[in-house]
């Protein structure tokens, strides 16, 4: 993959998420010295990650450069006391990209100025090059800036774009924060297994391995989720005792309904 940029990428952020970005742009072709990761503290861990790669760390936006792109990898409680001193280094042509939950263009706006600005939403698979992001583009973001970012982002994983700005609050509902959910579906599954007598550890590892194999096929599958779940299901088997009870009035459905509103629901508080 080829990615042409007119200066170099700033990297706001040097943490986990920020760092995996990083990395998967040099996979991808980018010259480390094409990036700029402004961090006042990274981690030891991080430095020795791109050590040799030509990527320089700094503590501060450099002075008398335009960036191509300015990525901003940030808590969002952090968001309003470090971004100003970044307009300075906005050109024309900058395109700005968060992937801060709750952050609105808006808000970015408000410290940034009137920019090409994507929003966008990635999950932490994509620390492994297995996630996915949703993303939106404001007005000013032109074709060609599009396609750039769609290419930045890709690195991690797959990118949906959103036709409205207030969908990637559902998007973090649903992808950004759905590893958790996933995470506790193993804690779920190997507790009940404790409960039936099963090893603690025996059934931990019956359910991590359960839950990552049924996600590789159906990461391989080009089936539906639907039509997996019915081909493991035998009619009076024992997986349809456990769906009649998963998929009952009262089952998994309306728990998602209200834990995934939830989380939407915040995501829109965090956004003021």
């Amino acid at each position: 993959m080829t990615i042409a940029l007119n200066g170099p990428i700033v990297l706001i952020g040097a943490g986990n998420m920020g760092g995996a970005m990083a990395a998967g742009w040099i996979k991808s072709g980018i010259a480390g010295s094409s990036i700029i990761a402004a961090d006042p503290n990274p981690s030891d861990a991080m430095k020795a990650r791109f050590e040799g790669s030509g990527l320089q760390f700094v503590a501060a936006p450099p002075d008398g450069m335009t960036a191509a792109v300015i990525f901003v990898a940030v808590k969002p409680q952090v968001m309003e006391a470090v971004l100003p001193s970044y307009r300075k280094i906005i050109g024309p042509e900058t395109i700005v990209i968060s992937i801060a939950a709750g952050k609105t263009l808006a808000f970015l706006a408000q410290h940034l100025g009137d920019t090409a600005m994507v929003r966008a939403m990635p999950n932490t698979p994509a620390m492994i090059g297995r996630g996915v992001t949703g993303a939106f583009a404001n007005p000013k973001v032109t074709d060609d800036q599009r396609a750039l970012v769609d290419s930045l982002l890709k690195v991690s994983g797959p990118v949906e774009w959103v036709e409205s700005e207030a969908l990637i609050d559902a998007v973090t509902a649903v992808s950004g924060s759905g590893p958790a959910y996933v995470f506790y579906l193993v804690e779920c599954m190997a507790e009940a297994g404790r409960k039936l007598g099963l090893p603690a550890d025996l059934a931990m590892r019956l359910a991590r391995a359960t839950v990552s194999g049924a996600g590789e096929l159906l990461h391989q599958s080009p089936g539906e989720a639907a039509e997996l779940r019915r081909n493991v299901t035998s009619p009076g088997g024992t997986t349809a005792a456990a769906l009649e009870k998963l998929m009952a009035d009262d089952g998994m459905q309306p728990l998602f309904d209200a834990a995934i509103k939830a989380a939407r629901d915040r995501a829109q508080e965090l956004a003021g």
